[in-house]
């Protein structure tokens, strides 16, 4: 027999469910601006019915209902497309970073063209085609000079700023991964709360919530993936490796060494291998910090070194007012002090490697003459060894034109003279130092009989870097420079023999040995030439050709990043829309809720008073 108080107990039910209805209510109205949160829903659902079919039971006309109860709290959210959003967000991080840095890249080049470094320059050439106008007068001398000094301090102000832009970006990167730890120690935690409470058979939604942000957040900085398939091992991933695993969290820690041109790796904490990230706002600044701003000082650097070097070739070989040659106009500082480039590399000390920076040959070459030779270059390159071919129907010209396109870490040219001239670049494996030869060789008889650089052919003869006293393999007479000291855009100066003394500022080649006469303007001439001349700058032609294809590099790179980061934002927030639209808190449905609610909840109290008054009547006005 049902029992009399079973009404009772039907009502409370209903109370304690609508109550809940509400509580939830209230808590998704109070929370519509919180950060992440998701609306929640009450599903009702029937209390077990008093008598089930498997069981001895007395005859009644049916099972007897008991009321209603509050099953579970759901949280309205759509997986799928949460984990589309962690997807995407890595990439707008990715480009929104890149974008911010190019716009700071962008603006060292965007400089007021009359203090541009292009500016100085073109300065610079005009002085000396003024000297070559009067080369028997001291204040050309004197323009020279300033114009020089001026052009210099541009260059060194222009890598001062690439510099402190990289430092600037590493400082960025350490901030980054500790935010990376942070979460993910955060996202860890979460876990092991959750797990806890999943154990008592609860849904922790507003710790579901709070875990979502974070990954988002931390998605942002690295690109992550969600694995969810084990519920007991919430797991975020990181290029294939784990990151987030349950209740343990590995993280990120940077190296104690330079290793990344001068700069930390960032490494996994536990076992110290290299963290590869390729995406995320880390991703962008590791990419820009290791490519983008590292090629931006490589270029100027290269620029530099070429502009300085041959404008010192043609000054050595000239002479002053007052008679002296073998005079450089800019300072040149090599690497090492040996004379032939030996540098104990290894450290243990003995010379094991030669650091050389340029190889010039000792035959006078015609650019429009046919080779009538036939054989094989192997020259230094990006990934091991470039082959170079040439014909017998080749001319010197087009062999200097492909060895400049093959993509070697040296570019060739031939000097005033014809000699042919080989230059380093940097180096583009990212571990062999910059502005240094590391092999030249030929199967053939172009560079040893030929040119006048090799003394034999063959891989026997070739010239290699990675050991001491390599330029004696040269033929005789070679002349060769050590390599420079690292980022010359940086230190290189107007000599002071020229800054004491404006007469040493040379301006005519003279003849027979003889100084230049007072009027001869031959050496000026020479060195204004340069602006337009095919001087291989690193993998352009002229100085010209380097500044427009700096500033339309810089220029493209930063319209591609603000482009791909205003795409991105649109996808994301797309799709955050849809999202919100799903899992967002809509007022006029949430009071909507609350009315069902609020009269379920007076339903079911005007039921127990109505058993209350019933049972009243049976218990106080039958007895007797």
């Amino acid at each position: 027999m049902q029992s009399t108080f079973a009404g009772i107990e039907l009502g409370k039910r209903g109370l304690v469910a609508h109550n809940q209805g509400l509580q939830t209510i209230g808590h998704n109205l109070t929370n519509a601006a919180t950060e992440g949160y998701s609306r929640q829903r009450v599903e009702l659902g029937t209390m077990e019915p008093l008598y089930a079919p498997h069981l001895n039971r007395e005859e009644t006309p049916g099972q007897v209902g008991q009321g209603v109860v509050a099953v579970r709290v759901e949280r309205m959210r759509d997986e799928l497309l949460d984990r589309r959003i962690v997807a995407q967000t890595g990439g707008l991080g990715y480009w929104d970073t890149r974008d911010k840095y190019m716009r700071l890249l962008e603006q060292i080049h965007n400089e007021p063209t009359e203090v541009s470094t292009r500016t100085q320059m073109d300065k610079f050439w005009d002085a000396w085609q003024e000297l070559s106008l009067h080369p028997s007068e001291l204040a050309p001398r004197e323009a020279v000079v300033q114009r020089g000094k001026t052009l210099i301090d541009s260059i060194h102000g222009q890598y001062q700023r690439l510099s402190a832009t990289r430092d600037m970006v590493q400082d960025d990167i350490e901030i980054s991964a500790a935010q990376a730890n942070d979460l993910s120690r955060q996202i860890a935690a979460l876990n092991a709360e959750i797990i806890k409470s999943e154990a008592m058979g609860d849904n922790p939604n507003d710790l579901y919530d709070r875990r979502d942000v974070l990954v988002e957040k931390l998605a942002t900085i690295v690109p992550v993936s969600v694995d969810r398939r084990d519920p007991d091992e919430f797991m975020v991933h990181v290029d294939g490796h784990i990151l987030v695993q349950g209740k343990i969290a590995r993280g990120f820690e940077l190296s104690t060494g330079a290793e990344s041109g001068g700069y930390p790796r960032v490494l996994w904490a536990d076992t110290g291998d290299e963290a590869v990230i390729p995406g995320g706002s880390l991703g962008a600044m590791l990419e820009m910090r290791d490519v983008d701003l590292k090629e931006e000082i490589a270029s100027l650097d290269t620029m530099t070194l070429t502009f300085t070097d041959l404008v010192n070739e043609v000054h050595r070989s000239a002479y002053g007012l007052n008679g002296k040659t073998g005079v450089d106009f800019f300072t040149e500082l090599p690497s090492v002090n040996n004379i032939a480039g030996n540098y104990d590399r290894n450290g243990d000390g003995a010379y094991d490697h030669s650091y050389v920076y340029r190889l010039t040959g000792v035959n006078a070459l015609d650019a429009q003459e046919q080779l009538g030779l036939a054989g094989a270059m192997r020259l230094s390159g990006p990934r091991g060894l470039v082959d170079v071919e040439y014909r017998p129907t080749d001319t010197v010209g087009d062999l200097v034109r492909r060895i400049n396109d093959s993509g070697a870490d040296v570019t060739a040219r031939l000097t005033s003279t014809g000699a042919l001239q080989l230059r380093a670049k940097t180096a583009s494996d990212g571990e062999s130092p910059d502005f240094v030869i590391r092999h030249v060789e030929d199967s053939g008889e172009f560079l040893a009989g030929y040119a006048g650089l090799l003394a034999e052919s063959g891989p026997d003869a070739a010239y290699s870097w990675d050991r001491a006293d390599a330029v004696t393999g040269l033929r005789g007479g070679v002349d060769y420079a050590v390599a420079p000291l690292a980022h010359p855009s940086g230190w290189i100066e107007v000599s002071g023999a020229v800054t004491r003394d404006l007469t040493s500022v040379a301006a005519g080649f003279g003849s027979n040995g003889r100084p230049a006469e007072a009027g001869d303007g031959s050496a000026a001439i020479a060195i204004a030439r340069l602006r337009a001349a095919p001087v291989m700058v690193g993998s352009q032609k002229t100085f010209d050709d380097y500044f427009a294809d700096a500033v339309a590099s810089v220029g493209l790179k930063g319209e591609r990043a603000g482009r791909m980061a205003d795409t991105q934002s649109r996808v994301v927030k797309n799709l955050t829309d849809t999202r919100d639209s799903i899992s967002g808190v809509n007022m006029d449905e949430e009071l909507s809720n609350m009315i069902k609610f609020q009269h379920g909840y007076a339903a079911a109290a005007k039921f127990v008073s109505t058993m209350d008054s019933m049972l009243d009547t049976v218990i106080n006005r039958l007895r007797g």
